[in-house]
């Protein structure tokens, strides 16, 4: 292991037990480079010897696919519209429900690029789409184009909506505001069936792939869920 790290003899038997005073992230990485690590045992190594989750993938095409069992996983879910995307937002697998969420009763094949550039997206189901969805999603984009420079299918999306009339401008001062987490939020929406209402998001990340997306999205119709359910206070004492 020293020979494939090009280490100092004795090296990898100190880090094997804990003796390195630091362990940087170039030794992490070769290491988990020499062993053929996946994804998932990248991040066990990377907590056991910083206590932390790894900053960046180890894989340059990690996020690009998903264990095929969450096709099966999409089918299953009912109530809420359910979807997989990989780390370039094409859209892996989904459920019926989402399907009919869209005007023609079809899914797109990239999400990123339907919410910010597809007319039906921005007129019709995304509700207040310049205010509520646009300034939210667009400093998602900005952040993979960063963590991913050289990704051609990110770099063209980005392209397409600088060069667009209207999200250029948007995206432009927008995309440099800091990222708000999808997770858990409330935006308004127009569903193909039933009308006006709101989704609330739910997103997580398969283990084995990081970078790629399973997103629920639970819909609501009429008010949103703030306006039904206010945040409760203690009263006011002097």
């Amino acid at each position: 292991m020293d020979c494939l790290l090009h280490r100092a003899p004795g090296t990898y038997n100190r880090f094997e037990n804990g003796q390195l005073a630091k362990v940087s992230n170039e030794f992490l990485t070769a290491v988990a480079k020499a062993l053929r690590l996946n994804e998932q045992e990248w991040t066990i190594l990377w907590r056991l010897a910083r206590r932390e989750n790894p900053p960046y993938a180890l894989h340059e095409d990690s996020g690009m696919t998903v264990p095929g069992v969450w096709r099966g996983v999409m089918e299953r879910i009912n109530g809420a519209m359910a979807y997989v995307t990989d780390a370039e937002w094409n859209v892996l697998a989904h459920n019926e429900d989402y399907r009919r969420l869209f005007p023609r009763g079809e899914a797109p094949a990239n999400t990123m690029r339907w919410m910010l550039l597809d007319e039906e997206a921005r007129t019709e189901v995304l509700t207040d789409w310049e205010s509520r969805w646009a300034p939210l999603v667009m400093p998602q984009l900005r952040h993979a184009r960063e963590m991913r420079p050289d990704n051609g299918t990110l770099a063209r999306i980005e392209a397409e909506v600088l060069a667009d009339a209207v999200a250029g401008p948007i995206y432009r001062e927008a995309a440099t505001a800091p990222i708000p987490y999808p997770d858990g939020s409330e935006r308004p929406i127009h569903h193909a069936v039933h009308g006006p209402g709101w989704v609330t998001t739910c997103v997580a990340e398969p283990v084995t792939s990081p970078g790629s997306r399973v997103m629920l999205l639970v819909y609501t119709p009429g008010r949103s869920l703030a306006e039904r359910h206010p945040v409760l206070s203690a009263p006011l004492r002097s």
